[in-house]
């Protein structure tokens, strides 16, 4: 079983590690803890276990952990084999009332996996591998605890060679599970799709402990709604994700790269949009404003494009013709080299400057929303002018890292830092800047996330985001959960255990 990273250490020992977050803290009975362990899967509760499963890659608890304090601890983590055995849990703690918090990588950044108000840690990362290939129908059935790297080596080995084709910056420390539970967006995803593309059906245990498979027997059926995507992107609080079917795909026989330097932000933008309204889709198109293009790619003065596909060498040489063609005739555009897609590729997924810049006091997180190409240039504009304007503000910039034909994911980060001796300043810039990120996003009438999903950090935002639609969600809440154990204090939904601690 592979264990997840954690992103930095806790300055303290495990017994004098601290709980941030305020909430209602619910406790094990005696009797529950014996059904627990009856069900087979392995009950821990020792301090170091309970530390680490309290918080994930969430970057305001970057910052708690340098004060020796985490989010919130689970009262245990239970780690099942089966999906037998999570069934088990379920149903007991359903019986006791019991909140079940879904972990694994825990490599969410926006608080998804933190167990907020204590009760049991469901570690599924021993719900691991990969199940079964069908090479003719192009399928895969893998286990939710999977982690990417190992899922894509398990392909690899199969025939000639497969491929998911989700590369998500979080590839080594995040899996299935969580992709599906986040409905994540791999980097490659104008070719393959994001992960609500590749999932043909999954097997999902309720709060009670069914098992119910959804989809998943035949391509486009039209067997009343689609089951499987209710579950994708509910972030635990629907169901538990066991395991999923995917579409595959063979290993690309070849790749071609493209680096473009545009005048304007809004001009790489629109040569983004024209090369997929001609339809083609490479499978990377990454565009990054100046500050992003200067601090990533040492070009000063210019907005770069960096492109990569991979694929049939025909159906290569038509999208790298398209890419050509449209950007080449953008006035003032430069051709850059390729070498930048390389450089690109070398550091796509470092994030070791994280956790020391918020040890040295630094306040920084990454917002990605996604919105229409009408709505995406003012909303670029008006986004970063306002983070600059925050009082604190070190930098605020952007760059659109995934794209489609109706429109594209904006990815902007934001670093600041207070005055010495504020001990609040923190927490009051972090959520200043994501009103600011949220507010301005809502007003263009865009989405309020594309892929690092909601979790507790959005929360206050989603009934705002959803409008008259949070009333469903909050009605197959009560049909699919209707205790209000799954993962309460997620989404902005109600909680029988109180209200969330970050709203």
């Amino acid at each position: 079983m592979t264990t997840p990273t954690p992103v930095t250490p806790i300055d303290a020992a495990a017994h004098d590690v601290t709980d941030r977050l305020a909430g209602a803290v619910v406790s094990i009975p005696k009797g529950l803890l014996e059904r627990l362990a009856a069900s087979g899967a392995a009950v821990l509760s020792d301090e170091a276990t309970r530390a680490e499963a309290g918080r994930d890659w969430w970057p305001l608890a970057i910052g708690w952990a340098t004060e020796g304090a985490v989010p919130q601890r689970p009262a245990v983590v239970v780690r099942p084999t089966t999906t037998a055995q999570v069934s088990a849990v379920l149903a007991a703690c359903n019986e006791a009332i019991v909140p079940v918090t879904p972990i694994a990588g825990r490599s969410g950044v926006c608080g998804g996996s933190i167990p907020v108000f204590g009760g049991v840690a469901l570690d599924l990362l021993a719900l691991e591998g990969l199940i079964a290939v069908d090479e003719t129908s192009l399928t895969a059935d893998v286990r939710a605890g999977t982690f990417g790297p190992d899922l894509e080596a398990a392909l690899g080995q199969v025939g000639s060679g497969y491929t998911l084709g989700h590369w998500p910056q979080s590839m080594d420390l995040s899996t299935v599970g969580g992709w599906l539970a986040c409905r994540g967006a791999g980097q490659y995803s104008t070719r393959y799709g994001k992960i609500e593309d590749m999932v043909l059906g999954l097997e999902v245990v309720l709060a009670d402990g069914r098992i119910v498979r959804t989809e998943g027997h035949g391509p486009r059926a039209a067997t009343g709604p689609n089951l499987t995507q209710l579950f994708v992107g509910s972030e635990g609080t629907l169901g538990i994700i066991t395991e999923a079917r995917f579409r595959i795909h063979p290993l690309p026989p070849d790749q071609g790269r493209r680096a473009f330097g545009f005048t304007s932000f809004a001009a790489g933008l629109d040569a983004c949009r024209r090369i997929l309204r001609r339809g083609a889709t490479p499978a990377v198109l990454r565009l990054y404003d100046e500050a992003e293009s200067m601090r990533n790619f040492e070009q000063p003065g210019t907005n770069v494009l960096i492109v990569l596909d991979e694929t049939d060498p025909a159906l290569l040489a038509a999208t790298l013709a398209v890419v050509d063609d449209e950007c080449t005739s953008e006035a003032g555009t430069r051709n850059l080299d390729v070498a930048l897609v390389e450089r690109w590729l070398g550091h796509r997924n470092d994030v070791s400057a994280l956790a020391p810049l918020w040890r040295a006091g630094v306040v920084v997180d990454t917002a990605e929303i996604s919105g229409s190409w009408s709505a995406l240039p003012a909303l670029f504009d008006e986004v970063v002018t306002s983070l600059q304007a925050l009082e604190g503000t070190l930098a605020a910039s952007a760059h659109q890292s995934h794209a489609y034909t109706d429109g594209a994911c904006l990815y902007f980060t934001f670093a600041g830092r207070g005055p010495e001796g504020d001990d609040d300043w923190r927490e009051r810039y972090y959520r200043e800047a994501w009103d600011t990120v949220t507010n301005a996003t809502l007003a263009h009438g865009a989405a309020i996330s594309h892929h690092h999903g909601i979790g507790l950090n959005r929360s206050r935002f989603l009934p705002r985001a959803l409008g008259s639609g949070f009333e469903v969600l909050v009605g197959l809440k009560d049909s699919f959960d209707p205790v209000g154990i799954l993962n309460p204090g997620k989404l902005g939904l109600p909680s029988p255990f109180g209200p969330s601690p970050w709203s």
